[in-house]
Parts: C-alpha cells; sequence; structure tokens
C-alpha cells in the first residue's frame, strides 16, 4: 500500500473510532456501554478505557490505540481529544493531497515513478510535521500562547501558595470528562482531600507523585456491593491481607520486615543434611525449636510488635510469636514490600545463621495497627511514620459494582499522573531566524528565564557569571547602569546590585521592559507552600506576559560562540549572525512553567489556531504554511464538538466570532465554562498526535495477519541426543 493509501486507511479507522468516543467528550458527555463476548458489561466514559476494551483487528487502529496507551501512560490525559484530533489531521492531508494530485503528478511519468514519487512526498509530510513540533509549535506557544496562561499558584511570590480553589476547578473539570455526573463531584473532593492529605509539605512533590504513580495499586482498596458516597480516606495503609497472629499493642511500636523464613533450615542450599539415626533428627528439630525461640524473644526485647513477611512462615514461628506478643502479617506482595520500604527506608531484617546473639537493628516506628473488615473481606490497617515527602494515606472507593470502582480507581491513578506533569517545567526550543539588510556587526544574545543565572550569591556576596573574553569595539566604550534587584531563596534574600558594564561586555537588558532601573522578581521552583483557600493568580492586562512566565534576560556578547546550556527552567536563546549575509540564528530554550493553567471549553485550541494562522502567513515555505494551516484548522475539531448541542450565543460560531474579535482587540477571553486545564498536558497531547500521524503517513505496506503465529521450541528428541 502507497503512503497515500495508508492515509485513507488510517482516515477510515480514525472515523470509527471518532464515533465512539465523541460523543463523550465535554461535561454533557454520554457514557458508552460495551459488551464482550465472555458476557463482561463495561459502561464508560473514560476513552482510555473504552478504547482498551475494543477488539481491534485492523493494523492501524492497533498503531493508533497504542501510541494513545503510551500517552496515557505518561500523561493520563486526553485519548478522546487525541483521536478527534487525529481524525481532523487526517482529514486535512486527504484533501490536500486530492487538491494537489494533479498538479504534484504528472500524467507522463511511468506508473513506478508515480508511486515512487507519492512514497517520497508521503515522507517529506511526515518530516514537516515533525519540523513543525520543533521549530514552530514551541516558538508560537512561547512568544504568543504564553501571555494568557493562568497560574494554578495563587501569589507570584517566593513561595508560590497552591490556590485550592483552582485546584478543585482543576480536577472536577478533569472528572467531568471520565466519571458519571452523579459522582465527578465527589469523586472530585475526594481526590482534593487525598492530595492535601498526603501532599501538605513544601518541597519533594515529584518523589510524592513518583510515589503514588508506581504504587497506586496498593494505595487504593475497592469495595464492590456498596454506594459511592461510602468512600472515603484512611490515615495509614491498608495492606491487602489478614493478620496470621493478631497481638493488640500500644505505646512504643516498632515493626520489622522479612523476606525469608526465620525458622533456621536444616542446611543451606548446595550443602548435604546426613541423618543416621532418629536421635539426630530429634536433636535438629530441638536445635531448630531453640533457635526459633530465641529469636523471636529477641525480637521482643527489642520491641518489634509487628512482623511483617513477603513469604509463609512455618507454624513453629506463629507458635513463637503468638507466645511472645508479636502479630505477623504473611505473603505480602513485592508491590506491598516496595512501598512500604520506600516510605520509611526500613530494609529487610538479615539473621545470622551460626550465631545464637541477634542483633536486630533494621526497625521502624508505627503508630498503630489493627484489623480492618471491609464487607466480608479482612485487611491489615497500617499507620506508618513517613521518612519522605510522603504522608501515607489510603483511598477506599466503594461502588454498587466492579466495573464502577475499576472506572473511579483509573480515573484517579489518572489524574495523579496529570498533576505529576503540570507540577513540572516543560522544556520548550526553537530556532527563529532573522535578517537585517542594514547589518553592523553586533552582539550576540544570551537570555535567561531565572534571576540566578544572571547572578550566583556565594557566602552572602552576589557575584556575576564568568564572561567570556571579546573584543572590544574602539569608540564604543560608553558605560551603562543596571540596577537590578533579585529575589530568591538564597542566603542574601534581598540584595540590591549596581553594575557598571561596558559595551564589549556582556549588557544586562530585561526583554520587553525598561532597560534600567527595572526590578526582576523570580519564583523560587523549590519552594512550593500549600494553603487552603486564595484567588487564582492572572495578570489583569492580557497584552503583557503572565506571571507565570519569569521575566527574561538578555546579555549580548559581540561575535562568541557560546555553548553553555542554560540550567532547568532557564530560558537560553543564542543568537549567531552571519557577517557576509547579515541573517542570525537563535536558538532558543524556554519552558512551560509549573502550574501553567487555562479555562476550559476549547480557549487552548482556539488561542494555539489563531496564534498558529497569524505564524503560517508570515511564512515564506511552502510546507510550514500547508502543516500550519493543516494543524491550526484541525483544532477547531475540539471546540466544534465542545459547543455542537449549544445554540444562539452559546453555539460555536459565535463563540469563536467573539474569540477572535477578543484577540485583535487584545481583550481578555472570557469563557462560558467553569474549570481549568493543564496547559502542558494540552501541548504534550499535540505533540504525540503529531508524532503518531508522522508515523502513519510513511506506512507503504500493511499485512494482516489473522491469527497469531504459533512458537517453535528447539527441542531435541532422544535420539539426538
Amino acid at each position: 500500500m502507497a503512503a497515500e493509501g495508508a492515509v485513507k486507511a488510517a482516515l477510515q479507522v480514525a472515523q470509527a473510532l471518532e464515533t465512539i468516543v465523541s460523543g463523550c467528550v465535554g461535561p454533557e458527555g454520554r457514557q458508552v456501554l460495551c459488551t464482550k463476548p465472555t458476557g463482561e458489561v463495561l459502561l464508560s466514559r473514560d476513552g482510555g478505557r473504552l478504547l482498551a476494551a475494543l477488539h481491534l483487528e485492523h493494523p492501524l487502529a492497533r498503531v493508533m490505540v497504542a501510541c494513545i496507551s503510551s500517552h496515557l501512560r505518561k500523561t493520563g490525559d486526553g485519548a478522546k481529544t487525541f483521536i478527534i484530533f487525529l481524525c481532523h489531521l487526517l482529514r486535512g492531508l486527504e484533501a490536500v493531497a486530492d487538491k494537489e494530485k494533479d498538479s504534484l503528478i504528472s500524467k507522463n511519468i511511468q506508473t513506478h515513478g508515480r508511486y515512487w514519487k507519492t512514497c517520497c512526498r508521503w515522507k517529506f509530510i511526515s518530516q514537516a510535521l515533525l519540523t513543525f513540533q520543533t521549530q514552530i509549535l514551541d516558538c508560537v506557544v512561547d512568544r504568543y500562547l504564553r501571555r494568557h496562561f493562568l497560574s494554578i499558584f495563587s501569589s507570584p511570590t517566593k513561595e508560590r501558595s497552591l490556590c485550592r480553589s483552582s485546584f478543585k476547578l482543576l480536577l472536577e473539570a478533569y472528572f467531568g470528562g471520565r466519571v458519571g455526573r452523579n459522582n465527578h463531584s465527589f469523586i472530585s473532593q475526594l481526590m482534593c482531600d487525598y492530595f492535601f492529605k498526603c501532599m501538605a509539605c513544601e518541597s519533594g512533590l515529584e518523589e510524592a507523585f513518583e510515589l503514588v504513580d508506581d504504587c497506586f495499586g496498593e494505595l487504593s482498596v475497592g469495595v464492590t456491593g456498596l454506594p459511592v458516597s461510602d468512600s472515603r480516606i484512611l490515615a495509614g495503609l491498608v495492606l491487602h491481607r489478614d493478620f496470621s497472629v493478631y497481638c493488640p499493642a500500644g505505646g512504643d511500636i516498632r515493626t520489622a520486615l522479612v523476606t525469608e523464613t526465620i525458622q533456621p533450615l536444616f542446611t543451606t542450599s548446595g550443602s548435604e543434611f546426613i541423618l543416621n539415626s532418629e536421635a539426630q533428627f530429634q536433636t535438629s528439630q530441638l536445635w531448630i525449636m531453640e533457635r526459633t525461640k530465641a529469636i523471636m524473644k529477641s525480637l521482643q526485647n527489642h520491641n518489634v510488635k509487628l512482623l511483617l513477611s513477603s513469604v509463609k512462615q512455618p507454624d513453629l514461628v506463629i507458635y513463637y510469636a503468638e507466645l511472645n506478643g508479636v502479630s505477623v502479617v504473611e505473603c505480602l506482595s513485592s508491590e506491598e514490600i516496595s512501598l512500604i520500604q520506600r516510605i520509611t527506608g526500613l530494609s529487610p531484617l538479615v539473621l545470622p545463621q551460626a550465631s545464637s546473639q541477634y542483633e536486630i537493628s533494621s526497625t521502624a516506628l508505627v503508630k498503630f495497627y489493627k484489623p480492618l473488615v471491609l464487607r466480608s473481606k479482612r485487611y491489615v490497617h497500617l499507620g506508618l511514620i513517613s521518612t519522605c515527602s510522603f504522608i501515607p494515606h489510603c483511598i477506599v472507593l466503594c461502588g454498587p459494582v466492579q466495573g464502577l470502582v475499576e472506572q473511579h480507581e483509573a480515573a484517579l491513578h489518572g489524574a495523579f499522573k496529570m498533576l505529576r506533569q503540570l507540577f513540572k517545567d516543560l522544556d520548550l526550543s526553537y530556532l527563529t531566524q532573522t535578517s537585517d539588510q542594514n547589518y553592523v556587526p553586533s552582539p550576540l544574545i544570551y537570555k535567561n528565564r531565572e534571576s540566578n543565572q544572571l547572578a550566583d550569591t556565594v557566602n552572602g556576596s552576589i557575584q556575576r557569571p564568568h564572561q567570556d573574553p571579546v573584543e572590544k569595539n574602539e569608540g564604543e566604550l560608553a558605560k551603562t547602569h543596571t540596577y537590578l534587584k533579585v529575589y530568591s531563596n538564597s542566603v542574601v534574600p534581598s540584595v540590591e546590585l549596581e553594575t557598571h558594564i561596558f559595551r564589549s561586555t556582556p549588557k544586562v537588558t530585561p526583554a520587553g521592559t525598561q532597560q534600567t532601573d527595572e526590578a526582576l522578581r523570580c519564583l523560587s521552583a523549590n519552594k512550593t507552600r500549600i494553603m487552603d483557600d486564595h484567588d487564582l493568580f492572572i495578570d489583569g492586562d492580557p497584552t503583557t506576559e503572565s506571571t507565570a512566565e519569569n521575566t527574561r534576560i538578555e546579555a549580548s556578547y559581540e561575535n562568541v560562540s557560546i555553548t553553555k546550556m542554560g540550567g532547568k527552567g532557564s530560558m537560553l536563546p543564542v543568537r549567531c549572525k552571519s557577517l557576509e549575509m547579515g541573517t542570525s540564528q537563535s536558538y532558543c530554550f524556554s519552558s512551560i512553567s509549573a502550574g501553567c493553567v487555562l479555562p476550559v471549553g476549547g480557549h487552548f485550541e482556539i488561542l494555539l489556531h489563531y496564534y498558529l494562522l497569524n505564524y503560517v502567513k508570515k511564512c515564506q515555505q511552502s510546507e510550514a504554511i500547508m502543516v500550519g494551516t493543516i494543524i491550526a484548522n484541525a483544532l477547531l475539531g475540539i471546540p466544534k464538538i465542545l459547543y455542537k448541542s449549544k445554540r444562539g450565543n452559546q453555539s460555536f460560531p459565535q463563540v469563536y466570532v467573539r474569540a477572535l474579535h477578543t484577540l485583535q482587540t487584545n481583550q481578555p477571553m472570557v469563557g462560558s465554562q467553569t474549570g481549568l486545564e493543564s496547559v502542558s498536558g494540552k501541548y504534550q497531547l499535540l505533540t504525540s498526535v503529531l508524532q503518531c500521524l508522522a508515523k502513519i503517513v510513511t506506512i507503504d505496506l500493511v499485512i494482516s495477519i489473522k491469527r497469531q503465529p504459533q512458537e517453535v521450541y528447539d527441542q531435541e528428541s532422544e535420539e539426538e541426543l
């Protein structure tokens, strides 16, 4: 199949998938009922679960769903938007292909030549899609879309305060597309409470998010036969096991972790134990009994009241544990053992084999342990004392049927993935080119987005970064004064710096602001304060940069090659001008700051559509114009579906016209829907779709296999041996 045929086949597949998920989009989306040959029923509006439940035979459908699954594993959001956006992109490519087929392929070319030219053309389009992502998309987002960003944090100060009301709006919008209307408000509130209980600390959010993402199955318990409103949050962990021995205890309680049997064995691995008489056997049994008794007595002397084991312990261990008042939990899964170790830093207990003295050193304090009964199942409720940034809590999810419980569990897990991406800076990089007819050799441009790249504080003193040697131009020794006020979490919290800089040395100027007497305020990336209720922080002037973006810094150098890269969260464009041609190329490294959000209701799509069309009008490359126009038009597919059922002033044409008028007159956009969505999540979704599309348009041949190939074992017969 030629690549053009692959695009048509992919469009048919994408349209079939779009029909399934398009009715579930938005707060007014409906649920889809899926039935399997086994009799299992799935009622959901979660795009990821619906696509995973489908039995797909077409290879292109499997490729699309595999790309969506890969995207969801990282971001936890965007399955339905992925399919809709991909479908509109394929429609745009097919329209362009049909329009330009006659002009690109001459009739006098041989059949093989036409086929080869078509394949090369689609591979060229694939490269143009990736080039758009790496060069144009990042530039448009950084230069134009950034001014509309809001921040989930309530203030731009050094210690960022998380706005709880805005955080709840973000969660309500997220769960509105995944959970039924009857439960999405309750699940949003449950998620909000769980977040603030588990992560009520100033730093370490990334560590906590990673732990929850990896171990969410062990941090949640599903209970069927109860209403959803009975779901709750429990302090500590709920182990999916029951006590083998339960001995209540109070006061100073310690726990130990073992990954092997405590009862000594007759022999070690690789050795042989020979018994010559019944008396020797009884003596050996007595020795094992005494050693086990001594071990359990030693645990009691070290105040170990709870023994957590990943293996089944012999009856002799259980007997002496009960005699010494030690509770035992057996057969814990490797995931539960790993979670306990990550929370407490506890190492498994290693007992010496040849010594009668047992030094118990690896223990941890616990607040409590007790049995927990949920419906007909028994669990262990364990109150651990955390040594990391995560405060252990467990979510008990209730539902009338198992499918609803699994749906809520998947939605909560996806919400943590989305938040993990939201609270990280997302790097952007792009290449810009400018031309100057009246070119005079001028300095290189060096930009930075954080004040600590401009001046470092060492032992209470402000030091400028190392300056590369440059050639001084005679007659250009005019001095300039730059006043910088740096706010950071360094040793000196507020320092005024006055520097005398020659024109031939690096010149520091805040971009887009006054050149002198400018105060630069920077957000500290490692100081985040969580508070309850604050207003969402937004700059009132839509024409200026949002405070979610740190101030850009430019430093000029004359004809110097700069190779040092900026640190995390920095913006470091390096502009190199050619002395002959008078052109310059600038490599810009920026980022989408943590916590950047936009209102729901198609704001991101309409804004990016508007700025992309304006950008491609200035482009000269035909492939950039074609790809940019197709992507800009495809972005409107999402708001068209969101406003499909609206009438009057809330219909899509009216909303679109008002948005264009607002952007052209530099007025703030006002949304008709309540809720917020992550900017980084939208950006990552767009790049994932472009990568998937670039993969599809390069397919030349599809081979459909009706059955799984048989496994061939290389076994030798006894005759051959």
